[in-house]
């Protein structure tokens, strides 16, 4: 995605290298003396344009439930600035707000993806705004034209929504002088939305709403970290709603086993799905109640033995893996125990020379090597994206009224996520591995009245649903507050509104988390 204008930043790193002369005396002997001048001038060189701030307004109407409601679209830009007034990232958004009644009381949410390095277009177009990307299921989406629908499970009916592109995804830039660091990073990151989010409620009237923060996948993690910054500025929450959760980085680290405990639920819950699991168990539900059982007790006890099992426990468990992930004992024991998502990803349906997708593992897919080692790519992020950037470009352009001279940007992971500063400051010292549930569990325990709500598909493997039990359950708070965290869990993947029943089991859970959050 591009953040800043590529002419710049190749200038900037030509200066950098030394490559470009710079100093009077590369210049001929008698040019003039306007040193003071070439500063200046190499200063504007480096300052990145601000788009004007705008709203375009558009009025449209769906039908959620039994109700028609109308609604103002508006898309626009507002400014942030830092502490010296001067301009860092203009943001792109898209409000949908329904007509009539008082605004001011209305509940509004704010929406967001991850990455870090994407834009908001997957929960703009697919999820609970007043339309959807078309789609079938678990199969890739036709090609072209796509189509849009109207979406009878949005959540204009319980509260108007704002979605936003981070910074140097979409629409959103950096301008001025900021650089990728000022804002590409954990907390840098929750520091532009904090003002982007105060910037919003005080243009719009807003500050006597109640308000929800929706991010999913790293747009939990800024989530976590956001409330806890904006409550520090003075605005409260009443609820946040977290989409295929990850708050803590650290199981990816090497030499740690939760990751693979954290994983068996949903590796066994794919294998099922594709009748991969003997004697398969009807209710998808139950049978995952016992693999988490297995997970946390011998499965846990036996990683922690190490190289010092017992030959006799390793068989045990092994078979015992087997019976649940479909792969055999031989395979899992020649893993040492440890089967990794993405070994899992390329050996569960290795004797049909298929592969299943990490974001939702019920898609399938084909590689050139079905001898290989781990998949070549990820089929579910395959089958969508093409139609989703498609229909937002011309959804944007014809119904919202909104375009630019250049190009949305519905990823930005090769700029960003290269640049991402994942450190974090704690306790005196730099946390090792990035974890943010004390962000999230701090924010509740100062706002006893901060509701949560999680929802999780069963076959994602990029946030399994049982590392978000995990560390939900582990925030450090008391019987009043943890009553405050629900769950729920989807027959779907990372992207839960894929699955029409996934999405309507979603709205209906969401409904009662408005209802109760913002009575």
């Amino acid at each position: 995605m591009r953040t800043t204008s590529f002419a710049s930043l190749a200038l900037a790193t030509l200066l950098a290298l030394g490559t470009l002369p710079l100093h009077a005396q590369d210049k001929p002997k008698d040019a003039p003396k306007t040193e003071q001048g070439d500063k200046d001038k190499s200063a504007d060189e480096h300052t990145q344009p601000t788009p004007p701030e705008r709203a375009v307004v558009t009025k449209h109407s769906v039908r959620v439930g039994n109700r028609s409601i109308s609604y103002t679209a508006t898309a626009g830009r507002l400014t942030i600035r830092d502490d010296k007034g001067k301009p860092t990232v203009s943001f792109f958004y898209v409000a949908y707000t329904a007509d009539g009644g008082k605004n001011s009381k209305r509940p509004v949410t704010f929406f967001y993806n991850g990455g870090p390095g994407s834009s908001s277009m997957w929960l703009h177009m697919g999820s609970f705004g007043p339309v959807r990307v078309a789609n079938d299921g678990d199969k890739p989406i036709p090609p072209a034209p796509y189509r849009w629908v109207p979406n009878d499970q949005s959540l204009l009916d319980k509260s108007d929504l704002v979605f936003i592109d981070a910074p140097g995804t979409g629409y959103s830039q950096l301008v001025g002088k900021t650089e990728g660091k000022d804002v590409w990073g954990v907390d840098q990151d929750a520091e532009a939305f904090t003002k982007f989010i105060t910037r919003y409620v005080s243009v719009n009237n807003r500050w006597n709403s109640p308000k929800f923060l929706f991010g999913e996948s790293y747009g939990t993690t800024r989530s976590a970290v956001l409330v806890k910054s904006l409550q520090d500025a003075g605005m409260e929450f009443n609820g946040v709603v977290l989409m295929s959760s990850i708050l803590d980085f650290s199981v990816a680290a090497p030499g740690i086993d939760h990751g693979y405990i954290v994983n068996l639920p949903t590796e066994a819950a794919i294998a099922w799905y594709h009748n991969k699991v003997p004697n398969k168990p009807a209710d998808i539900g139950t049978f995952l109640a016992e693999v988490r059982r297995f997970a946390s007790g011998d499965y846990t006890l036996a990683l922690a033995k190490g190289d010092t099992i017992d030959p006799a426990e390793a068989d045990r468990v092994a078979n015992q893996m087997s019976r649940y992930l479909g792969l055999s004992p031989q395979y899992i024991k020649d893993a040492n125990l440890r089967v990794s998502p993405s070994r899992f990803r390329k050996e569960l349906l290795r004797d049909q020379r298929l592969t299943v997708g990490r974001l939702d593992g019920r898609f399938q897919g084909i590689d050139p090597d079905a001898a290989g080692e781990t998949p070549d790519g990820d089929t579910a992020s395959d089958a969508i994206t093409g139609a989703y950037v498609a229909v937002f470009n011309q959804y944007a352009a014809t119904e919202l009224k909104f375009t630019e001279d250049r190009a949305y940007l519905p990823n930005n992971y090769g700029a960003i996520g290269r640049n991402w500063d994942w450190k974090r400051k704690k306790n005196g010292g730099w946390l090792q591995a990035t974890y943010v549930g004390d962000d999230l569990g701090d924010a509740m325990r100062r706002n006893p009245h901060l509701k949560v709500f999680s929802a999780n598909g069963y076959y994602d493997l990029a946030t399994p649903f049982y590392a978000t039990e995990f560390d939900l359950t582990h925030l450090g708070l008391e019987p009043a507050e943890r009553k405050n965290v629900t769950f729920g869990f989807y027959p779907s993947g990372h992207m839960i509104y894929l699955d029409q029943t996934s999405l309507q089991q979603t709205k209906a859970d969401l409904s009662r988390f408005y209802d109760d959050a913002a009575p």
